[in-house]
């Protein structure tokens, strides 16, 4: 199957990033649906121009999959969509029949924070979705101010904070240590990441926010292109 890489979150060279959630089912079907999804790339013959890395992320604590797809540009990615992509869906889904696909969402990293170098454990989405454009912006600046205040988070390693391309998203993709790190921080009500703390606040209160939630996930298979 060959070794699964993290994604370069940060590379310069990703003009777009395409974040597909799936409902799939248990841990199995999940990694069903992902060697799926490979198997069907690898009879293009090729990974297909301007596919820069796609990881697929399960989740042992949920239903889903997670694709997260950097590509070059997103004209780039139409063409595909328009040539190879029907055909390799109608694919996978001949072998996992019942996934469903809510929604492809297109982003832009915004900001990022690092704050400590160490082996990724577990990958955290948090998804927050806004009534209106104009916000997701002013959000992921409060809340990374507020995490920046309250560092060190034990566990915490980064947070990529990216916005959609109609602004009403925002997707944090959040690297721990572990899982453990990750429901101690969430769990700790004075915590600065737990309900009543200086970032948790924040992530619920602020004008706008009508939706947020939260999977935490783990590298399956990744591919990698030019």
């Amino acid at each position: 199957m060959g070794i699964a890489v993290l994604p370069d979150i940060a590379r310069a060279d990703a003009g777009t990033i395409l974040v597909s959630r799936w409902i799939v089912g248990d841990l199995a079907r999940q990694r069903a649906a992902v060697d799926a999804t490979m198997a069907e790339y690898a009879k293009l013959g090729a990974v297909p121009d301007g596919l820069l890395a796609l990881s697929c992320f399960v989740s042992p604590d949920s239903d889903s999959v997670l694709n997260y797809a950097q590509w070059t540009s997103d004209a780039v990615h139409a063409r595909f969509v328009e040539s190879d992509r029907p055909r390799l869906a109608k694919g996978v889904d001949d072998l996992v029949p019942g996934i469903r696909r809510p929604g492809l969402v297109r982003y832009r990293l915004y900001r990022e924070y690092r704050p400590v170098k160490a082996r990724v454990g577990t990958v955290v989405m948090v998804s927050v979705e806004f009534d209106r454009p104009g916000l997701a912006r002013g959000w992921v600046d409060a809340v990374l101010e507020a995490i920046r205040e309250a560092a060190p988070v034990p566990g915490l390693i980064s947070n990529y904070f990216h916005v959609s391309l109609d602004d009403v998203r925002v997707l944090n993709y959040a690297e721990w240590t572990d899982d453990q790190a990750h429901r101690a921080a969430i769990d700790s009500a004075g915590g600065p990441i737990g309900e009543h703390g200086t970032v948790g606040r924040l992530f619920r209160t602020m004008p706008g926010v009508v939706d947020i939630g939260f999977d935490r996930y783990q590298l399956y298979r990744s591919l990698s292109g030019s």
